[in-house]
């Protein structure tokens, strides 16, 4: 079993915490991963883009001259894609971009991003994280004591509002739930910070 320091807020190492092999050590699937990355941000897309074919742009009813006699190329509209103003071959029109990967490949890429995170020594697990109010200071202090000073992903096992409030407004900096964690956020950040509880509630879900 891996084995990975446990930190408190102020970054002083408190002891120690085994992660479970089957989630936090195994063989990465790179394959698995881009996969899955290239599913999360398809998903994302709005799918909204939009442009005119020939038969959609205004004008262009008319013969622009008549078909022989003028040396000049036939044509038979001044809407046709290769005139200024015309239309637009193969257009993009408004479509879902959205599909899904069998749970299967998910699970392997989510468990291969958990593990590379363990393996490029880029997990910080704390004790606990709580403050009495939302205050910014506070996690920018943390995340000095914890020498995350890069892109860091903060991982709650569940919701809580003083911490979420405290990190919002810190550039590179994003917090989330176990619930909503996904393989492109643990990729994109570089340092992967998670409590305690986070990671138990990881091994519940994924074992």
């Amino acid at each position: 079993m891996p084995k990975v320091a446990l930190y408190n807020i102020g970054g002083q190492q408190v002891g120690d915490i085994e992660l479970k092999d089957s989630i936090f050590g195994v063989n990465v699937n790179v394959e698995a991963m881009h996969q899955v990355v290239k599913m999360l941000l398809a998903n994302r897309r709005q799918g909204t883009q939009s442009a005119l074919t020939r038969a959609e742009v205004r004008g262009g009813g008319i013969k622009p001259w008549r078909q022989k006699g003028t040396g000049r190329a036939r044509h038979g509209s001044i809407r046709s894609p290769q005139w200024t103003h015309g239309g637009i071959v193969f257009a993009p029109k408004p479509r879902s971009y959205r599909y899904t990967l069998p749970k299967k490949i998910r699970r392997i890429a989510m468990k291969s991003a958990l593990s590379s995170k363990v393996s490029d020594n880029n997990i910080i697990v704390l004790d606990e994280l709580n403050f009495d109010a939302p205050k910014t200071k506070q996690v920018v202090t943390m995340l000095q004591n914890l020498n995350a000073d890069s892109k860091t992903l903060i991982v709650l096992s569940e919701k809580n509002e003083n911490v979420e409030k405290s990190a919002r407004n810190i550039p590179n900096v994003k917090t989330s739930l176990v619930n909503t964690l996904n393989v492109y956020d643990i990729l994109n950040y570089d340092k992967f910070i998670i409590t305690k509880s986070a990671v138990e509630k990881v091994e519940e879900v994924y074992v």
